[in-house]
């Protein structure tokens, strides 16, 4: 598995990069969000990664930030969401637009994006505010978590941990009350896990 890459900006396309690691040029898939966000040819960049192994291909996803990507994973296991819409979805909303979309159960917000039907933006409301939890949907006073910044990451951190998205997410979501705003991204986590672990 190739969790990131850390390298040379060699080239920028309009749903792709080429990454230079040592010599290696990487091919990889990108929202145009991230696109926009990981600066000129010939800079340094650092992306998180996601290979998807077909019969027929592998393909390497980027991604700015763990939140992001973690938004992807979730899209992509709703049927019927494969990588390409996954990143057609990234590339017209932020994290914090698709926590708005499931809370809210607004399909039309999802189905802006290309190759996102109405009945599929539906399906992907539906199975995320299931599999998100409290911190999406807004229950129990919780904030913004899983979308973008520190609170994705802290939610990417106690997954990694082996907490399903519900639990990481709820978690999160009451630390990140009780700390507040200004909260480093160590005191999140740490919070986080307590209440977990509850």
């Amino acid at each position: 598995m190739i969790a990131r890459l850390t390298g040379t900006l060699a080239e920028i396309g309009a749903d792709h990069a080429v990454i230079d690691v040592g010599g290696v040029g990487y091919l990889v898939q990108a929202s145009a969000r991230c696109l926009q966000a990981i600066g000129a040819v010939g800079g340094q960049v650092m992306l998180f990664t996601e290979l998807q192994v077909r019969e027929d291909a592998m393909t390497l996803f980027a991604f700015a930030s763990a939140g992001e990507r973690d938004w992807f994973r979730l899209l992509t296991g709703v049927q019927g969401v494969g990588g390409r819409v996954a990143l057609a979805i990234l590339s017209v909303l932020a994290p914090d637009e698709i926590v708005r979309a499931i809370s809210t159960g607004d399909k039309a917000m999802v189905a802006r994006a290309n190759g996102v039907g109405p009945k599929l933006a539906l399906r992907i409301v539906t199975e995320l505010r299931d599999k998100v939890g409290a911190a999406a949907t807004g229950d129990a006073g919780a904030t913004t978590a899983p979308a973008g910044g520190l609170a994705a990451d802290a939610v990417s951190a106690l997954a990694n941990l082996g907490f399903r998205p519900a639990e990481a997410g709820s978690a999160v979501a009451a630390a990140g009350a009780e700390l507040g705003p200004g909260a480093s991204l160590d005191a999140l986590v740490r919070l986080a896990l307590r209440k977990a672990a509850r």
